[in-house]
């Protein structure tokens, strides 16, 4: 990764000051996050500005009501990577803690914005809300802003046939294993990026070795079977099937993302590896013997050549 990732907890170093800053969440990155990123980045470039994303970790959902099911579409350095790829300078991170919670609107805009970070101009959606108990918005931004030479750009909802594209419909396109819907929101598959973890073998031991990845932090995609693309850190890409569940053929039930690549033999232990979801074969199910299983097994890697192969 060559851009930086700052924390909006330090002052905005001297090179990056006076910068146009896209203002959001960004979970995912969608298109709709794209289009405000996007415009920051255009008025940042018709300025000869930095271009800087922001973003917030946790999600503020995470720190508010901490019981909530997991729910990202992306970590951190996947954000970081799709932000450098879109043409930002750096990356900000707003660390969402107790501080940051109890922090005023116009504290936001005037101590944070303004004084740290230098920021000339902010470039969000129509629809953001920030500050204590929510109390800062587009208006707010605005009023208070300008009084101290900041600008504000507000940008409308990007939609398409069947409304505005959101993360809400990215995660609930996941959970109903429609993987097309997901892909055209987002512009690109959904991936889980992790560590390649020692398993039970299994897979192995049936003939079809798998590169064991904690699911973590992500939203959980509807569990079942899936065609997938995995990405080595030397750049190469494998065709694969991949479960997505606790297996329940094998005790004691245990959650995991096990991609099986095609024609692959290599070690992949203590690899970061990320994995992207292409298309929904089938649904979980427990088989009453493992020649059950292995048939199967054998059925869904050809369905997901055959998926690849048309993709």
């Amino acid at each position: 990764m060559n851009i930086p990732r700052l924390s909006a907890k330090d002052r905005m170093p001297d090179e990056l000051r006076s910068g146009v800053v896209a203002l959001g969440n960004f979970d995912g990155f969608h298109l709709g996050h794209q289009a405000v990123a996007g415009e920051a980045i255009a008025q940042a470039r018709a300025a000869g500005r930095p271009a800087i994303i922001a973003t917030f970790d946790p999600h503020p959902v995470r720190f508010f009501a901490p019981q909530t099911p997991w729910f990202r579409l992306t970590t951190l350095d996947q954000r970081q990577r799709l932000f450098e790829n879109a043409g930002a300078d750096a990356m900000l991170v707003f660390d969402f803690d107790a501080e940051l919670a109890a922090t005023s609107a116009k504290d936001f805009i005037t101590l944070l914005l303004i004084e740290r970070l230098g920021v000339a101009t902010v470039v969000t959606g129509e629809d953001f809300t920030f500050g204590k108990a929510r109390g800062g918005n587009i208006d707010v931004l605005r009023e208070f802003g300008s009084a101290n030479g900041l600008s504000s750009i507000a940008m409308g909802p990007v939609v398409d046939a069947s409304g505005v594209i959101s993360s809400s419909r990215i995660r609930n396109a996941l959970k109903d294993g429609d993987c097309a819907i997901a892909t055209a929101l987002l512009s690109r598959p959904f991936a889980v990026e992790g560590v390649v973890q020692h398993g039970d073998k299994n897979g192995r031991l049936l003939g079809y070795p798998t590169a064991n990845i904690d699911m973590g932090h992500y939203l959980r995609p509807r569990y079942g079977i899936y065609a997938v693309k995995g990405r080595l850190p030397d750049g190469r890409v494998l065709n694969g099937a991949a479960n997505l569940g606790i297996r329940p053929t094998f005790d004691p039930p245990k959650e995991l993302l096990e991609p099986h690549f095609f024609d692959f033999s290599e070690d992949l232990y203590g690899q970061n590896i990320e994995v992207e979801f292409h298309g929904f074969i089938r649904g979980e199910a427990k088989f009453d013997s493992l020649d059950a299983l292995t048939a199967q097994m054998a059925k869904d890697c050809e369905q997901a050549r055959d998926m690849l192969s048309s993709s």
